[in-house]
């Protein structure tokens, strides 16, 4: 923790073992906000003066492979089911792909993620739809191991597929849990991939503001496209996304690399 000069400077002078890390504001930041990356003391002194000289968090960087969320939902009577895990792709700390189908991941690692997701929501006798995300980090093993990055106490935008994917949404669930209601084990009858939509796709490459071409991306089969109805775009800031199904993983994928190149979106390399 980075709450004063006095702890910056420990941190300087003997902790260089955090860096390279990212300092992150203790409040207030989400999706990129509030972080940056730093590789030397000096540039933890600038980034630290940068983010306001509030108190902030050092998080050394880690050898990641992937990234994975898990979404479980807990009724009041202890009852737990859950979601198969996604893999997300991120990029500029923001949430831009996920990944939603068998074979996204290992199924030993997608087991060991949905187990530990149960557990960290009975553990805490959670009530509600809970989000847990991972890194998943190299260690020597076949599959890699996994480290909590973050827990979403609601539905998260990760799991936004499952409203045109599977056969009970994780705002169903979400109702479900709060009402008491029995809970269904969702199941997805599609395989997805989600696009997430920042504002930057409301401009041109000269920044002049233009409509995105929705009607060449509902042409293609197996879109599904959710706005939320925010007036202004802005780059970076969330303003919908895209859910592509399919019958088989392959049509999913070449419909997204068709949408993501009506839309200049980033992303899919990682398909």
């Amino acid at each position: 923790m980075v709450e004063t000069t006095a702890q910056l400077q420990a941190v300087q002078a003997g902790r260089a073992d955090l860096l390279p890390g990212i300092l992150k504001t203790a409040r207030m930041g989400y999706d990129g906000k509030g972080q940056v990356r730093v590789k030397t003391t000096d540039e933890l002194a600038a980034a630290w003066a940068e983010l306001g000289s509030v108190a902030c968090v050092l998080e050394k960087m880690l050898p990641l492979t992937a990234e994975c969320s898990v979404l479980v939902a807990r009724g009041w009577d202890g009852q737990v089911v859950s979601f198969a895990p996604q893999r997300n792709v991120h990029v500029n700390g923001i949430l831009a792909v996920t990944h939603a189908y068998e074979g996204n991941m290992p199924a030993a690692l997608a087991d060991r993620a949905r187990d530990a997701a149960v557990s960290i929501a009975q553990h805490i006798g959670y009530v509600g739809v809970l989000c847990v995300e991972f890194f998943v980090v190299e260690d020597g093993t076949e599959h890699g191991g996994l480290v909590v990055n973050e827990m979403a106490p609601r539905p998260h935008n990760s799991g936004h597929y499952t409203l045109d994917a599977c056969d009970a949404s994780q705002f169903d669930l979400q109702v479900h849990t709060m009402a008491g209601l029995p809970l269904p084990q969702p199941r997805q009858h599609s395989p997805a991939i989600m696009l997430n939509l920042l504002g930057d796709v409301w401009f041109d490459t000269s920044g002049h503001l233009q409509e995105p071409d929705w009607h060449s991306v509902l042409s293609l089969p197996g879109t599904h496209l959710h706005l939320y109805g925010k007036v202004e775009a802005r780059p970076g800031r969330k303003m919908g996304h895209l859910t592509i199904t399919g019958p088989d993983v392959a049509s999913v994928q070449t419909v997204a690399y068709r949408v993501a190149g009506l839309l200049s979106l980033p992303g899919l390399d990682a398909i």
